[in-house]
């Protein structure tokens, strides 16, 4: 969805059309982004419209970034852990 987001504006029905999900399910998912700020919704007559939020999809990119290091530091640390633990599985 926001990925068809960031090409532009578009109706819940244009983003829900290729989805294997229902409406309603479709409906959730815009709600919990529209809530976090990624996207704004606008309603005229019986279509709703949604639009990315300029600058939005920054802050997902921060919190990738740091869990990216946090995740990289806690692997290499395991690498060293088994590495110590092979090389002294060899004297055995």
């Amino acid at each position: 969805m926001v990925e068809r987001l960031a090409r532009g504006a578009t109706t819940v029905g244009e983003l829900a059309a290729p989805l294997a999900m229902s409406l309603p399910a479709v409906m959730k998912h815009l709600a919990v982004l529209e809530a976090a700020g990624v996207i704004q919704t606008q309603k005229v007559g019986r279509v709703r419209t949604c639009t990315l939020q300029p600058g939005s999809l920054d802050v997902l990119r921060e919190w990738v970034e740091h869990q990216q290091t946090a995740w990289e530091r806690a692997l290499d640390d395991l690498g060293e852990f088994i590495d110590t633990q092979t090389k002294g599985n060899d004297h055995d």
